[in-house]
């Protein structure tokens, strides 16, 4: 059977009782109706405060909101205005992140709320990434209650995702917080754009981070993100450093960010800093948001990719958005064969024992269980 999608009128429908009497499918556009006070910032002069939950330190004025545009200064205090209110609910296989190395085959629980602390000219979701809580259709669903819809339709984790999680970090921190009470687990697909402080506080409760590198060049970074790529190599670091499950993705651009010495350089810089088994997913650009006029990636540029990651010591390299290529499928570095294959987001063969191969008993790093 295919991967479950579901609005979040649709997942209504799957609903217990008890969970629909947290659940409301209205327009939430009126400001105020929730007000939950932000982490991670400063009281500056007068009424002034400065951010410190990403690297744009926003310094903000009463009234106004930061870049993310979840997070606005109410008369001297820092709020969230997405806290309890996701405008994205939606089941999907834990491949689709992509998490290759946490527990194959199963399904997520996707969740979003408007957002994000960067504008990428290539963004897939940019209608919710780039709007204001206002913009969109939300639900009101608390913590405890986003956890009960999790556990109604049999799902074993939680995923923060489609937008940019960092933006709605109190509400994700304590969803999980929730997850792992109940038993559940949760994973975290980020751009890694978020200082350490509150990086570390995450990686304390959460099971595993997707981070999306997504070049490895300032230039790249500034003029196609609006961001920075240090803050990002850093935060990848912090992740490592934490002992949380990490994979890591990029996206080839053609034009942009698909220099093979960049490439090169990228996969060096990842197995000398992070080691050789963090998962390194590149993935097809398709045309899309503000690079609608760039053509797909080429996959024989994803091929070289690939075989540039493998030369500089790269064990579980992967390409995405190309279903049915041999690169989908995880491979032992002991004894080369098929470990776990895939057709798309489907997982066809599982040949993992304990986390070991099950032709030479190698350890393959992961959570599998």
């Amino acid at each position: 059977m295919g991967p479950r999608r579901f609005t979040i009128l649709a997942l209504v429908g799957l609903l217990s009782a008890a969970t629909l009497v947290f659940f409301a499918t209205r327009a939430l556009a009126r400001r105020g109706e929730t007000e939950h006070e932000a982490l991670f910032w400063e009281r500056l002069d007068g009424k002034t405060v400065a951010c410190q939950l990403c690297p744009r330190q926003c310094v903000i004025e009463d009234g106004t909101r930061g870049f993310c545009r979840t997070r606005e200064n109410r008369n001297g205090t820092l709020y969230s205005l997405v806290y309890g209110r996701p405008c994205s609910i939606t089941p999907d296989p834990i491949e689709k992140a992509p998490f290759f190395h946490f527990l194959p085959g199963t399904d997520r629980l996707g969740i979003a709320t408007a957002g994000c602390n960067q504008t990428c000219k290539y963004c897939q979701n940019w209608q919710i990434s780039q709007a204001r809580v206002e913009d969109l259709r939300n639900a009101d669903v608390s913590p405890d209650s986003m956890i009960a819809i999790a556990r109604n339709l049999d799902l074993p984790t939680v995923c923060f995702t489609y937008s940019e999680p960092t933006v709605f970090y109190e509400y994700m921190f304590d969803i999980a917080a929730a997850a792992r009470a109940a038993g559940l687990k949760s994973v975290v697909v980020t751009s890694g754009y978020i200082n350490e402080e509150p990086l570390r506080r995450l990686c304390s409760m959460v099971d595993a981070v997707k981070i999306d590198l997504k070049g490895f060049s300032e230039d790249f970074y500034r003029n196609v993100c609006s961001g920075a790529l240090a803050p990002v190599l850093a935060g990848l670091k912090t992740v490592r450093d934490c002992g949380v499950h990490l994979e890591i993705v990029n996206l080839v651009v053609p034009t942009l960010n698909d220099s093979l010495d960049e490439i090169r350089a990228m996969c060096r810089w990842i197995c000398d800093s992070l080691g050789p088994d963090v998962p390194l997913h590149f993935t097809r650009f398709m045309p899309n948001y503000k690079l609608a006029s760039l053509p797909m990636t080429p996959v024989a540029t994803l091929e070289q990719a690939v075989a540039i990651a493998r030369e500089e010591g790269l064990n579980y390299v992967y390409i995405g958005n190309v279903p049915g290529h041999t690169a989908e499928n995880t491979s032992c570095p002991g004894c080369d064969r098929i470990v776990i294959r895939r057709a798309g987001y489907d997982v066809t063969e599982n040949n993992l024992e304990h986390g070991r191969c099950r032709f030479c008993d190698t350890s393959i790093p992961g959570v599998w269980q």
